[in-house]
């Protein structure tokens, strides 16, 4: 899997369809050499062009600068010669600037190793390899490790970097970005992900252009503005065809990623920690580890790339006792009720739902303190028994005796200036001395990146688990972090801080699941801004968009999809007019769109129709029915409205690609049109599936794989607008 050729001093890293090479160049510094479909042990360090640079017989020393401003670098540094896009970036004691990696040694390990304080890939010794490129500068005295693991079989390599100080005096980090590499530049596209609040990760691709193009984010989490991922591809690239980059950040903070075209028509690729406002002083001995970053390669097209993330993920970062289990079908009663409720409410809520086969109730906001609005009460987690009326414990028994599990909303992270904790410990909350911090959704944060204030929201979480029996915690996070001052951090560490909070962040959730490790933890941040693959470790669904609404949500979920497995995607069936964008959508394709999530309602069942009602016993069934396969298949992107303007459709198969549920959902219909024909890809070509499009009068039809991905299915068109249609495929 990973080789070092000691001739042509170059590393092999092999992944079942790819490969990634890095060469030991000219004086030492590591050149990227290759990255793409999977090629022989033939000698590729003439890639990197060695003898192309400068303009004389002897480019290392008269011509320095052309050779570091064209070299495609495996971890290009600032300040000493190449002056495009760097990965890394120190100061020393005295100011100055610069820093040039030098090879010292190498070696590779059997298995992954961990990353203190931050998510990391795991995987048996004898399904992965780990390189460690050790390089150094003699004049900062400095080391720089480079972290590579892959995995037998999966096409993905899992980058990071450590930096060590071996010198007397401290430096400072400026930029320590996770992973870097060149190439020669073609007719490629970029597609990124972008959107903001109740509308996040839209796709957006275009023609890859000269300059600097990317995406970032410096609110202190991965927002639902930008997104750390970004896939280069070839223009004519599809779903099923043509090479396709992609590019991951495992880590729930700042961000980067970019891509540069520079003067010789090649490209750079980087992702990694946002510089901007970042400075990690390093002392003496200590090492510093950058977030680890994935990289991964499909010659297949974006399907490809897609199963190869979604298989990472769901084998190799996702920890939960629940990462391949079927999750309990909940309601929540956020959009059912907002801040008024009280225990028989609840119970009211419960009876109803435990008739059609609901598994779980949560407890959104409004339980603690005095909150009957969002203005109040933050970091107040006590219960308002006036509310829950005979205390928790006692609502918790009498839902669980209707055979319900319970669940509970926190927001651990954030404090009300109308609190009782405030009024006792202003100083709790994130600010700068002298000036008014700024409010959103009238709350401030909670500085956990101190060891006193992370251990008061932390055992306030505790302690309200250990009083009754929740199952489940909706961790939420409701505003970005602003007005960064510290009580604790010298000022020249001050630049540590959104490091240091996302640490913190961690390192709470790491104690919530080491204590209660049978915990269903959902992550949420104003909906989807914290739907990270940082967040995967720690919880195996994320909630991925505040906006419930089927039709909004099929670009959210398609955007999400194309990079994360579609059981950590956070899915309800809610009311209409819907309560974001009010739109009013048929209660059977609300269903069909949440299938493909974790699924569950946000919303009244004891004020809905009675035609609504009766659909929910059926929805569980097809949801307990074909759950595995949203669960633990392959996602295909069929069809995407975002392109087409008309409908959206996608497949979950299984690996064998026995079988599989198409979602095809006609958005906007149109007069005098035929009847449709979707083309499947990832069928068994040769052979029969027996079809059948349910809740369509159970209609069938037999055809083969050959046919459904060439000719294709023929859908007829339904009357209206946003009708959804669920077809079940099964090889004969």
């Amino acid at each position: 899997m990973i080789s070092f050729n000691e001739k042509n001093k170059t590393f092999k890293l092999d992944t079942p369809n790819s490969s990634y090479c890095i060469t030991i160049s000219h004086k030492g510094y590591l050149a990227h050499s290759y990255y793409g479909s999977k090629i022989g042990n033939d000698d590729v360090s003439y890639l990197t062009r060695q003898m192309e640079y400068g303009f004389s017989n002897n480019p290392i020393f008269r011509e320095k600068h052309s050779l570091l401003d064209f070299l495609p670098q495996e971890m290009p540094t600032d300040g000493v010669g190449d002056f495009r896009e760097s990965a890394l970036a120190v100061t020393n004691s005295k100011g100055n600037n610069g820093i040039e990696l030098i090879y010292k040694s190498h070696k590779i390990i059997d298995g992954t190793i961990s990353l203190p304080g931050l998510p990391s890939v795991f995987g048996e010794k004898n399904e992965s390899q780990t390189l460690e490129i050790t390089t150094e500068d003699s004049v900062l005295n400095t080391e720089v490790v480079l972290v590579y693991t892959i995995f037998q079989n999966i096409d993905a390599v899992v980058r990071s970097t450590r930096i060590v100080n071996k010198g007397s005096e401290p430096i400072f980090i400026k930029k320590a970005l996770s992973a870097a590499f060149d190439m020669d530049s073609d007719n490629y596209d970029v597609i990124t992900l972008h959107g903001s609040w109740a509308r996040e990760r839209h796709i957006e691709r275009h023609a890859l252009h000269m300059g600097k193009q990317g995406v970032l984010s410096m609110r202190g989490e991965t927002s639902h503005q930008e997104h750390p991922f970004l896939a280069i591809l070839d223009h004519n690239a599809t779903n099923n065809q043509g090479n396709v980059y992609g590019v991951n950040f495992i880590y729930s903070g700042n961000f980067v990623a970019d891509v540069q075209k520079n003067q010789f028509n090649s490209i750079r690729t980087v992702i990694g920690i946002n510089p901007e406002n970042f400075c990690w002083k390093l002392n003496p001995s200590e090492s510093f580890d950058t977030p680890q970053a994935v990289l991964v390669f499909s010659n297949t097209g974006l399907n490809g790339m897609t199963h190869t993330f979604h298989d990472l993920y769901r084998d190799h970062l996702i920890r939960s006792p629940y990462k391949k289990a079927m999750r309990p079908i909940l309601i929540n009663n956020w959009e059912a009720t907002y801040f008024d409720f009280n225990t028989e409410k609840l119970l009211d809520i419960a009876r109803e739902a435990a008739k059609d086969g609901i598994e779980m109730l949560v407890m959104d906001d409004g339980w603690f303190g005095k909150r009957n609005s969002d203005n109040c009460s933050l970091g107040d987690w006590v219960v308002n028994e006036e509310k829950i009326n005979g205390g928790l414990k006692h609502l918790v028994e009498e839902v669980n005796k209707l055979g319900l599990k319970f669940g509970i909303w926190f927001e651990p992270e954030m404090i009300s200036p109308d609190s009782d904790l405030y009024r006792q410990h202003p100083d709790y909350a994130i600010q700068i001395e002298g000036r008014v911090p700024g409010m959103s959704r009238e709350q401030l944060v909670l500085d956990i990146t101190r060891k006193e204030v992370e251990d008061y929201a932390y055992n306030c979480v505790a302690s309200i688990l250990k009083s009754a029996n929740i199952e489940y915690v909706k961790w939420d996070m409701n505003r970005q972090l602003s007005d960064i001052g510290s009580l604790d951090l010298p000022s020249d560490q001050i630049g540590e801080y959104y490091h240091r909070y996302v640490l913190a962040l961690y390192r709470m959730q790491e104690r919530l699941l080491t204590e209660f490790p049978n915990l269903l933890l959902e992550n949420c941040s104003g909906g989807g801004a914290r739907f990270d693959p940082g967040m995967f470790y720690y919880s195996p669904q994320i909630w991925c968009s505040d906006d419930t609404d089927a039709i909004e949500r099929l670009s959210i979920q398609e955007g999400t999809a194309l990079v994360y497995p579609l059981s950590t995607m956070g899915a309800h069936v809610s009311v209409c007019p819907n309560h974001a964008c009010g739109r009013i959508t048929p209660f059977k394709t609300r269903g069909y769109v949440a299938l493909s999530g974790t699924f569950g309602y946000e919303l009244d069942i004891t004020k809905l129709s009675p035609e609504d009602r009766a659909l929910i016993p059926h929805q569980i069934e097809l949801y307990k029915k074909y759950s595995d396969l949203v669960r633990n298949g392959d996602y295909w992107r069929i069809a995407s409205f975002a392109e087409n303007n008309e409908y959206d459709c996608w497949m979950s198969a299984s690996k064998d690609k026995s079988k599989a549920l198409i979602t095809f959902v006609q958005v906007l219909n149109h007069p005098n049109y035929k009847t449709r024909f979707i083309k499947i890809n990832g069928l068994l070509q040769d052979k029969k599936y027996k079809i059948t499009f349910i809740d369509d009068n159970e209609t069938e039809l037999i055809m083969e794989g050959a046919t459904l991905q060439n000719a294709g299915l023929p859908v007829k068109r339904d009357w209206g607008d946003f009708q959804g249609k669920l077809i079940y495929l099964e090889q004969l």
